[in-house]
């Protein structure tokens, strides 16, 4: 029997024909240079229905470099259904979740899994614990827009987190299925869910200062975004309070 790969990274794209090559080829670039073989490592891009050429990047990339694995949503279905589509998926040890466009660049991925080492199942990276790792800094809209999100966070769920939505954490892939299998937020406002149900599950979290830089190209409008994310913050103490979060 096979064993499978250490490492699973997923990449949820959405119309990112135009960055996902550099990214493919800056993942593979680190990881050439570093202990793990690339046969012990898989990158699963989840296509959340692009109508570019999205889908075709990643399937020439395999073609090139058979740890490149394309999943195709049925449409257009939201981040958060991309990320647990992907998690889902995966077969590595670890399973880490990374933007497109490598916001943190993946380098930063040793300061998340030495968090694991620590005796972590999740490790989630941050921007808000030290902010001069911050090289393009968003507008002061969206960092007020963050910082009041994240309180608004820490009020609905009890979390001690800073920073929910830095699109770059990792995950001990089996101890943490069950978070993916009852996830029920499949838009934007997905990750403090996902970090609500791994601590009420238990996992230990480390949250971890990392390099990031804001890109422009962002799909994200953020009051729009807001409103909608903290519908989502109700919507956790809802499905909690109904149980549908069973332990």
């Amino acid at each position: 029997m096979s064993l499978g790969p250490e490492l699973s990274i997923i990449i949820p794209s959405y119309n990112e024909e135009k960055r996902l090559p550099r990214t493919l080829a800056r993942i593979r670039e680190y990881f050439e240079g570093r202990p793990l073989p690339l046969d012990q490592i898989e990158v699963i891009v989840v296509d959340d229905g692009s109508t570019d050429g999205t889908a075709q990047v990643a399937r020439d990339w395999a073609r090139q470099w058979p740890s490149v694995r394309l999943l195709s949503n049925p449409g257009n279905q939201g981040k958060g259904y991309s990320v647990r589509h992907g998690m889902l998926e995966s077969r590595g040890r670890l399973a880490l979740f990374t933007d497109a466009d490598l916001s943190a660049p993946i380098e930063e991925s040793e300061k998340l899994f030495d968090a694991l080492k620590k005796g972590n199942q999740v490790a989630i990276g941050s921007r808000a614990i030290d902010r001069s790792l911050i090289s393009v800094r968003q507008s002061q809209l969206r960092e007020m827009a963050g910082i009041i999100f994240n309180a608004l966070v820490r009020l609905f769920t009890w979390l001690p987190i800073h920073d929910t939505q830095c699109g770059f954490k990792v995950f001990e892939r089996e101890a943490s299925r069950i978070v993916f299998e009852q996830q029920r937020i499949l838009g934007w406002g997905f990750d403090p869910e996902v970090l609500f149900l791994a601590k009420r599950h238990g996992l230990r979290i480390a949250e971890v200062p990392v390099r990031w830089a804001h890109d422009e190209a962002t799909k994200v409008h953020v009051v729009r975004a807001s409103l909608t994310m903290f519908g989502d913050l109700i919507y956790i103490r809802w499905n909690q309070l109904f149980g549908r979060y069973p332990k």
